[in-house]
């Protein structure tokens, strides 16, 4: 089946269900002043009060649908009530004159941008079979469940519209009823596509095309307008129904960068973070990021590397939850050899005399990396972000990972306020065997000793380093270039280079007769 028979199918499947809508809808009316539409020749009766709307109306068509009025006015019989407030009424005023209009015999649409109000009013209402036979909440209920429930985007728009109607709306399973048919309706087309992509190889076996497009998540776009609370619960049940998890991915993806635009510098490393992102309100920001990390799927790829990076930084920046951040970082040391040096420049959002860049957030994924298991069995697997008894990664990974990270050495040693002690545990974060070139390595440590030596102080602390009154240096090289190579390719690598000059000679001569 082409893409046109496809939508030839949609247009034809659309134009039934407007059939049903007319069928079951009132006919069409705009809305109008309330004196345009009552019976003008009889004097109102009863004047009732929603949400700073009032009405004029009269007692008889009321009480003939809403028990609520009715029992109102019967409360009241002997003092001759006129005035009715009806308090906390769901929909307010808008709810109430279409609820009134129905009382009155006079005709409206029901709409998916209406039927969950009207579905809430009657029910504070009371319009119910047992005051009058075919009454709004039946009417109401059948266009609910025979024509919202059976499309995706009026479930949708209703679930929009039931925003401001909780948690009545909950009460009455309309929020429930909407989510769970969007979560089979969203499964159901995903299985129709996948048949769509089935195809022989050049074997003859019968495989899955995953480079083809998948036609069945249209639906990625739509749920991107719900707020947080309704899109974690769609979420959550398409995650039940076994929506796959790279659609579940590309939604969380669509909707972060939809609610996170005002942080969009945090998805552009590249960019520079200002820090008056940090002033005013964020606890919408935050609270989205932290959902959208409680809703990710275990698959290692379901979303990209650059995104779940993404997410770290605005984490970090609106100082989210602990086990956020631990399960990001969790997440990206597992896959950490497909990452790149602008993903690690995580900004530092903490002191004006702290570094630039999150050392220790990074130091916490390296430490993630070496721990996490590389086998295939297991990357699809919950264990992978939780597992108790971490395994090392394979030797190809390790290579990547080293060149990384003798890259952001690079990047962060030029730091003033980089600490020698920060600067070592990076440098010390993956073992001996994941170097086999410390090329990298080497050039690191010359960029954090030239910024240092420039200054005259450091070069009295370099001199008393050499006569033993201070070690920090000598473990800088020991700890690090030491154990990454012999005495003789140190020498020969600081022939080649200008290695923080004579004294930082004199220091590597005064230690080879030991590392030779």
């Amino acid at each position: 089946m082409d893409r046109s028979d496809k939508q030839h199918i949609l247009q034809h499947h659309h134009q039934q269900q407007r059939q049903q809508q007319q069928q079951l809808s009132l006919a069409k009316c705009a809305r109008q002043p309330c004196n345009e539409w009552i019976f003008r020749d009889v004097p109102s009766d009863i004047i009732i009060e929603v949400s700073g709307g009032t009405f004029p109306l009269h007692k008889f068509p009321l009480v003939s649908r809403s028990g609520r009025i009715r029992k109102l006015v019967a409360e009241h019989r002997d003092s001759d009530i006129s005035t009715v407030e009806l308090l906390n009424l769901p929909g307010g005023a808008e709810a109430f004159e279409l609820a009134a209009k129905f009382c009155y015999g006079i005709n409206f649409e029901i709409t998916s941008m209406n039927v969950a109000q009207l579905c809430c009013v009657s029910d504070y209402l009371e319009m119910t079979e047992e005051f009058s036979k075919d009454n709004l909440g039946s009417r109401a209920e059948e266009y609910l469940e025979i024509i919202v429930c059976k499309n995706l985007e009026m479930c949708v728009e209703v679930l929009q519209q039931c925003e401001n109607l909780l948690p009545l709306a909950d009460e009455l399973r309309i929020v429930s009823r909407c989510i769970d048919a969007i979560a089979s309706k969203a499964c159901a087309e995903q299985i129709a596509s996948s048949f769509s992509r089935l195809e022989y190889s050049s074997s003859g076996r019968l495989h899955m095309n995953r480079q083809a497009k998948c036609e069945g998540d249209w639906w990625i776009e739509d749920l991107s307008v719900l707020r947080i609370d309704l899109y974690q619960r769609v979420m959550t049940a398409m995650k039940c129904r076994g929506v796959r998890p790279e659609s579940i991915g590309a939604s969380l993806v669509g909707y972060a960068q939809k609610e996170l635009t005002k942080k969009s510098s945090l998805w552009n490393p590249s960019s520079q973070v200002k820090v008056d992102l940090l002033s005013g309100s964020t606890g919408h920001e935050k609270v989205v990021v932290e959902t959208i990390v409680s809703l990710l799927p275990v698959e290692k790829l379901a979303v990209p590397i650059t995104f779940l990076f993404g997410l770290l930084r605005s984490a970090v920046m609106l100082d989210c939850s602990v086990a956020c951040r631990l399960d990001l970082e969790r997440r990206i040391g597992s896959q950490l050899d497909i990452a790149t040096l602008d993903d690690l420049l995580i900004p530092s959002f903490r002191n004006a005399g702290d570094t630039l860049f999150d050392v220790d957030t990074v130091h916490r994924i390296l430490v993630n990396f070496s721990q996490q298991d590389d086998s295939e069995d297991d990357m699809e697997d919950a264990s992978v972000f939780e597992s108790d008894s971490p395994h090392s990664p394979s030797q190809t990974a390790l290579f990547k990972v080293a060149k990384l990270v003798d890259n952001y050495l690079a990047e962060i040693a030029p730091d003033a306020n980089l600490k020698l002690a920060k600067f070592m545990v990076i440098a010390d974060a993956l073992p001996a065997h994941a170097r086999t070139i410390h090329d990298g390595l080497y050039r690191a440590i010359d960029i954090y000793l030239k910024v240092r030596i420039t200054s005259l102080p450091f070069q009295f602390f370099l001199e008393s380093c050499i006569v033993g009154h201070s070690d920090s240096i000598e473990k800088l090289l020991m700890s690090t270039v030491f154990s990454h190579g012999t005495a003789r390719e140190i020498l020969s690598h600081i022939n080649q280079t200008d290695f923080g000059g004579r004294l930082v000679l004199i220091l590597v001569m005064k230690h080879l007769p030991n590392h030779s």
